[in-house]
């Protein structure tokens, strides 16, 4: 199956200031994709490309079309959230319904109505009148009612509570993601979608730095909780991070096969949090 997405040396800078730096990478469908990094390190500029929302260097297809030059026919098959959920202040819960439903041609009336139902928001409802988090809900139900073979979450459930954000992702496992649709996820909390994700893509200062699936991640990393008398020897093995854990040193190895290090201590599968501020230590320096 052709790429959703296919970038090839693509860059964009700002002035004198690189915001992505020459990064190649592609996207197929069906997959569930973190792509991850600190502030400022091009994951929304990376996104809006791929949206047609700003000028880029270099080559990408997105669903097979440029974005630069068919920006309106692509938007037909993609949907996006961004971090901030923009609707007028003045208009209501069913005016926003009945405004999405007569400008997107695949746009599904009763799974928003059904989404909504499960909210505090009622049809008559103003947007003035709502709580950040309310708002950011009917951003949802409007965006995730169109069958769209792209979805791209840009910090999609900023402003709901934990309840509200765990319901998100499971609506999205069940009432939308199939073998047909691919989602672009962004979060600062990698916790609560690593169990979706189907690859993870880390981003720093506008390069790739970690592009695999998950069951990749899985085989090639390793973290192994080291005793005293055997931090010599797994030291030896050129760790890529050490942590202190209830004084132990937590090691991390990449590409070391499991049994070669199990010897060393106690073995477990690396979490994304984790495996994250390990590639990213420095960033903030």
């Amino acid at each position: 199956m052709s790429a959703v997405i296919s970038a090839r040396n693509l860059s964009k800078r700002y002035g004198k200031s690189v915001a992505v730096d020459n990064i190649s990478f592609e996207i197929p469908a069906g997959r569930i994709i973190g792509l991850i990094g600190p502030n400022g390190s091009g994951k929304t500029t990376t996104l809006k490309a791929a949206l047609g929302l700003i000028p880029f260097e270099g080559e990408l297809k997105v669903l097979g079309l440029d974005p630069r030059t068919h920006r309106d026919e692509l938007m037909e098959n993609v949907c996006f959230i961004a971090d901030v959920a923009v609707l007028p202040r003045w208009i209501r819960v069913s005016e926003a319904v009945d405004f999405v439903a007569g400008v997107h041609p695949k746009f599904d009336r009763k799974k928003a109505e059904r989404y909504l139902a499960n909210t505090k928001l009622k049809p008559s409802m103003k947007v003035k009148e709502m709580s950040k988090g309310m708002i950011v809900q009917l951003h949802l139900a409007l965006v995730m009612a169109i069958d769209a073979k792209l979805l791209v979450l840009d910090e999609p459930t900023l402003g709901l509570d934990i309840l509200y954000r765990k319901q998100f992702y499971q609506n999205l496992l069940e009432d939308y993601f199939d073998e047909e649709k691919t989602i672009i996820v962004t979060t600062h909390q990698v916790e609560e979608i690593e169990h979706i994700l189907t690859d993870l893509m880390f981003i720093r200062e506008g390069r790739i730095t970690l592009s695999a699936s998950m069951d990749e991640i899985s085989e090639r990393f390793v973290e192994v909780m080291v005793p005293a008398e055997n931090v010599t020897a797994a030291k030896a093995l050129n760790p890529i991070d050490e942590r202190q854990v209830f004084g132990k040193s937590v090691m991390l190895f990449d590409g070391v096969p499991r049994a070669q290090v199990a010897a060393l201590g106690e073995t477990r599968n690396v979490g994304v949090a984790d495996l994250f501020v390990a590639k990213m230590k420095g960033t903030y320096a």
